[in-house]
């Protein structure tokens, strides 16, 4: 982490009563102290999801700021890498005229889930960066699973407490995206287990641990576990829970993988812009 600006006092507003705050008083272009990181990351902890307005931020920049949270993921989704900053996932519905095209870059993105939840070895953090945004649409969800957790009755978590969920990313991709896995990237991605709750191993506090690529259950008949995996990720969706981000350029957020899970909302492909990019970040190391 590079240490070359001084420290400051940050403001942070939070944005809902459950999840998220917006902060300012930072430029992310430059380098950031350890003192001001610790601010952001202190903020992170506590709000699961931060929004940063008006930044101009370079894909280099991006991915310095990635870094302070730890390692950038080279994402198996090879066809979406930034040609210069392969830690970059763009997200594009511009076609080569730079014209919206109609099709959506990554439909599987519209239903709820955790980044890299399919992957022994899974996330910190996911950055999402807005270039051009829609007039109305393709917002981004954040549901606090913390709140999902403590809102399930107590017979429903001494069910849940000790099940483990197979997660996988061509289970969830043949579900949502007509586009298949490479054999290639099959064999990079085979099908993990993880704890449907999992103790976040900064807070220590339990979360729910779910969605979109989470298959079946270890143990289970498969239909059965299906039926609880898709009950339980009905269940801890709530409004209450939410933050919606209405994007505008310029705009920078960042939520915690290890506690939430995302979406992104639809949007008239055929007609407006939405060009973001993606950085995310991994654990320090399998299991954690």
């Amino acid at each position: 982490m590079s240490t070359r600006k001084s420290g400051a006092s940050l403001t942070v507003r939070p944005l809902t009563p459950s999840v998220g705050a917006e902060i300012s008083g930072v430029d992310l272009a430059e380098d950031l102290s350890e003192d001001v990181f610790q601010q952001i990351y202190d903020a992170f902890l506590r709000y699961v999801v931060l929004v940063f307005r008006d930044q101009d931020i370079p894909p280099e920049r991006q991915v310095a700021f990635g870094r302070c949270f730890g390692e950038p993921q080279l994402h198996v989704l090879n066809q979406f890498h930034d040609s210069e900053h392969p830690e970059l996932y763009l997200l594009s519905n511009l076609d080569e005229n730079g014209e919206p095209s109609g099709a959506h870059p990554d439909p599987g993105t519209v239903y709820w889930h955790t980044d890299g939840s399919w992957t022994k070895r899974r996330t910190i953090a996911t950055m999402l960066y807005a270039i051009e945004a829609p007039r109305k649409g393709g917002e981004t969800h954040v549901a606090n699973m913390y709140e999902a957790y403590q809102s399930l009755d107590e017979p429903m978590r001494r069910r849940v407490d000790p099940l483990v969920a197979v997660h996988s990313l061509n289970f969830s991709r043949q579900r949502r995206d007509p586009t298949p896995l490479t054999e290639d990237q099959l064999r990079q991605v085979p099908p993990v287990e993880h704890a449907i709750v999992r103790r976040h191993p900064d807070t220590g506090r339990p979360a729910i641990y779910l969605g979109d690529h989470a298959e079946s259950v270890v143990g289970m008949d498969y239909d059965e576990g299906r039926v609880l995996v898709d009950e339980l990720n009905e269940t801890i969706i709530r409004p209450e829970f939410e933050y919606r981000h209405q994007w505008k350029p310029r705009e920078l957020i960042v939520w915690d993988n290890r506690c939430s899970l995302h979406r992104s909302s639809p949007y008239d492909t055929a007609t407006e812009r939405r060009v973001v990019r993606r950085l995310t970040v991994l654990d320090a190391e399998p299991g954690s």
